[in-house]
């Protein structure tokens, strides 16, 4: 096996090309591997699918790949945040699969265990299960693309749903620390989807803040084994962003 470690984030996600399949981890702007977001901008690769559990925000994160129409398909669990976002959307320009967030969690670490399918209860009764939702819209406002019905079944006396497993062709994470064999720790909440995200990916990249040789961290701190990571590039200290930031003011404040 050749070496895991690149140089650059754009050398590492050089080979990925039009039409390619992307888990990305993240929360919000918490723990997303922005380095290599920002390299698949540059490269200009287009028509990608991504499975994030967010669209990070109109100028940060998989927002910047969104507003330069570089994403088909998103698969995800929250949208809130990114106008563009909801413009593409509303206006047929971008497809888009809204699933509960525990689903597709379990969807991302299923696909990357093997599993090619599960029950869950999360959905039924709802649309979720049933199908209709606006997967894409035509230009005049009407629906294009709705979500199939899912198959259903009762186990004991509860019906529950079948949910696909996500593979993806490649994924992209970030993390606090990682060694030359791939092994990652992240940083408290930045844990989040990354370790799913990286499962799920046929080839995984993750941007670390520190690269030390292997054997360095220990064992039992290790969050996301090596074996699930082919390639791996040190970015340094990551800048993190707040998406909204609310403070009080001191007017009126007692010590």
């Amino acid at each position: 096996m050749g070496s895991r470690v690149f140089d650059t984030p754009e050398e590492a996600v050089a080979d990925v090309s039009d039409g390619a399949s992307i888990a990305v981890g993240g929360f919000g702007l918490c723990g997303i591997p922005d380095s290599l977001i920002r390299a698949l901008a540059d490269s200009g690769v287009g028509n990608l699918e991504v499975f994030s559990n967010n669209c990070g925000v109109d100028d940060h994160g998989l927002g910047i790949l969104l507003g330069a129409r570089q994403i088909r398909r998103v698969t995800a669990s929250y949208v809130g945040e990114n106008k563009e976002f909801a413009r593409q959307y509303l206006s047929g320009e971008l497809e888009v699969e809204l699933t509960p967030q525990g689903t597709l969690a379990e969807r991302l670490r299923a696909g990357g265990a093997g599993i090619p399918a599960f029950f869950t209860p999360a959905g039924v009764g709802s649309p979720v299960a049933d199908g209709g939702l606006p997967w894409r819209y035509a230009a005049d406002g009407s629906v294009a693309l709705a979500s199939p019905p899912k198959e259903t079944r009762v186990f004991g006396d509860k019906r529950y749903v079948l949910e696909l497993g996500i593979t993806a062709d490649f994924a992209l994470v970030h993390a606090l620390r990682g060694d030359t064999a791939g092994n990652l720790v992240f940083d408290k909440s930045a844990l989040n989807f990354n370790p799913l995200a990286a499962m799920a990916g046929k080839v995984t990249i993750a941007q670390v803040e520190e690269l030390v040789p292997a054997g360095t961290i220990d064992p039992a701190q290790v969050h996301l084994p090596g074996v699930f990571v082919q390639r791996i590039v040190e970015t340094g200290p990551q800048n993190k962003r707040i998406e909204k930031r609310t403070v009080s003011s001191t007017e009126g404040a007692t010590r």
